[in-house]
């Protein structure tokens, strides 16, 4: 138990610096938007972790919280949503300063940010409109996935193969989880079989006998040739993993659990694990080629949170000591490495040995989202182990 109190207490004080770093240093009163040029897939997920903090932890139900929170809101509704040629509402991936549109992915993942950072803004301001708007964008989203993709933009050429990519039911599940917290069973049933088809989407990646997570799988649930097939993402595996466990708690489901702890989350840090230098690699082939992603042995910040997030939810789950020890490992390797002492703030690009290799703490993809979203987890779910500890 003492192990819990002190890393509570650490947890909790870390996230404190974080909004204190955040709030002090990014936020600009003379321009409408709260960074420069570029990339805002960050700033959803910034509203989406200020109203959770502002919302779920009386120590961050602050009025400069909910004001940052309410702004970043309205520059999004104001200028992140972009009509197309289809007629369908897409959202831009990177916007100038003053709100200009210059980029949009023929993806779905910045739809999906936006609707995380409205759904949670409706529940903290009370605004039902935001509610309303993330559903309508979650049925675009569905229907993109399922039905017809043409919306997104993407060609469709003669020699491109259909994939199920693993991220793709992750942030639908997620985005399934977000949407029906805490409302009523109309919700919950509205999004029932979509989850369910998440969650088989999600363990078709599950190959070779269950020896393996693969990132990327034929439409029917086989291998695909070549190093798309074989490339594994051990972070994405481990964040699926939570998911998974999240899932299973809330629908009883014991089978579930045992899957997503034994094939999403040990497997995946098992074969992971830099056994010389500590740390997981970013990516692996699953046969032990060299990856064709130029940063597939670097160290990098979000994986690292996403093992601490699913060892401890394991272990909530469980109480199996082992999964404790696994946290312990992940924990000491990323506090020794990542934060950087002067500021608070973390170091998001390591070498394979453990050095700072990109000296930035933010940038086009990393934001205010997995770190505090880690930290606010684990402080969660440490401090419910220590209030059942009997």
């Amino acid at each position: 138990m003492g192990r819990f109190m002190m890393n509570s207490s650490t947890s909790g004080c870390r996230v404190d610096r974080l909004v204190s770093v955040l709030m002090e240093s990014l936020h600009n009163k003379h321009v409408e938007t709260w960074s420069s040029d570029g990339n805002i897939s960050t700033c959803p997920f910034q509203v989406w972790m200020y109203c959770r903090l502002y919302r779920t932890m009386d120590r961050f139900h602050k009025p400069e919280i909910l004001e940052a929170a309410k702004a970043g809101g309205e520059f999004l509704r104001k200028f992140a949503r972009v009509s197309t040629s289809s007629g369908q509402w897409k959202c831009a991936f990177c916007l100038t300063r003053d709100g200009k549109a210059v980029k949009i992915q023929r993806t779905i993942f910045s739809e999906c940010f936006y609707i995380m950072a409205m759904d949670e803004l409706s529940r903290t301001t009370g605004d039902k409109d935001m509610q309303l708007e993330a559903e309508q964008m979650m049925e675009q989203l569905i229907y993109w996935v399922r039905v017809d993709s043409s919306g997104l933009g993407r060609p469709q050429l003669p020699g491109d193969v259909a994939t199920n990519s693993m991220a793709i039911p992750m942030m639908l599940l997620c985005l399934v989880q977000q949407l029906t917290e805490g409302r009523g069973q109309e919700v919950v049933q509205k999004y029932r079989e979509l989850g369910r088809w998440c969650v088989q989407q999600i363990l078709q990646h599950m190959q070779r006998d269950g020896t393996a997570i693969l990132e990327n799988v034929s439409l029917d649930g086989q291998e695909l040739p070549g190093c798309q097939g074989r490339l594994q993402n051990p972070g994405h595996a481990l964040e699926a993993g939570w998911f998974l466990i999240q899932y299973s708690a809330e629908w009883g489901d014991d089978d579930l659990q045992r899957t997503a702890i034994d094939k999403f989350v040990e497997l995946p840090y098992q074969n992971g694990w830099d056994k010389e230098h500590g740390g997981l690699f970013y990516f692996l082939d699953v046969d032990g080629h060299c990856p064709t992603q130029l940063e597939w042995s670097m160290k990098l910040w979000w994986p690292h949170c996403e093992a601490l997030i699913a060892f401890l939810m394991a272990y909530s789950q469980t109480k199996k000591p082992e999964l404790l020890d696994r946290f312990s490992q992940v924990y000491e390797y990323t506090f020794s490495h990542f934060p950087d002492a002067k500021s608070g703030e973390w170091f998001g690009y390591l070498t394979q040995e453990g050095k700072v290799a990109l000296d930035f703490k933010g940038g086009p993809f990393k934001g205010f989202f997995h770190v505090p979203r880690c930290l606010y987890m684990c402080e969660r779910i440490l401090d419910d182990l220590l209030a059942n500890k009997d």
